[in-house]
């Protein structure tokens, strides 16, 4: 059997293949995995690219590229937050909340299909234990 590291990779690689496809055909053609740290992390009223960094694991300087990217394609805006005017929220547009709305739609279908295949008690078990594992300290 492969070990955590391996399957971990693969189990990512197979999600977001399925994930990205659907929400192309869904009309997000444009989006790519790499835009999932952003996108994942993103709250419906905005948040800082700070908090986008840490919640994703990347660096700030990546966020920041990723914001960039997000922003030309429509996705996302950057406003002044109401809570410190010298910082900058980051906030879905339109099409982000599309996006945002198809993808946890798309993702619970995922999910349920992997629930299917071990059964949900089974696959209940896997994500607490999932979660547990990679619970940052």
């Amino acid at each position: 059997m492969s070990d955590v590291g391996v399957l971990s990779a693969h189990l990512l690689s197979v999600f977001q293949k399925e994930l990205f496809t659907r929400l192309a055909a869904a009309g997000h053609e444009q989006l790519r995995p790499r835009h999932g740290a952003v996108l994942a992390h993103l709250g419906p009223d905005g948040s800082r690219a700070s908090e986008l960094s840490e919640r994703s694991g990347q660096h700030k300087q990546v966020i920041g590229t990723l914001i960039d990217e997000l922003e030309h394609l429509g996705y996302v805006t950057r406003q002044p937050d109401p809570a410190d005017r010298r910082a900058k929220l980051v906030v879905p547009t339109a099409a982000g909340r599309d996006q945002m709305v198809q993808a946890r739609r798309i993702v619970a279908d995922i999910e349920d299909g992997f629930a299917r295949r071990v059964g949900p008690e089974r696959f209940a078990e896997f994500k607490a234990v999932f979660a547990e594992i990679t619970r940052r300290s």
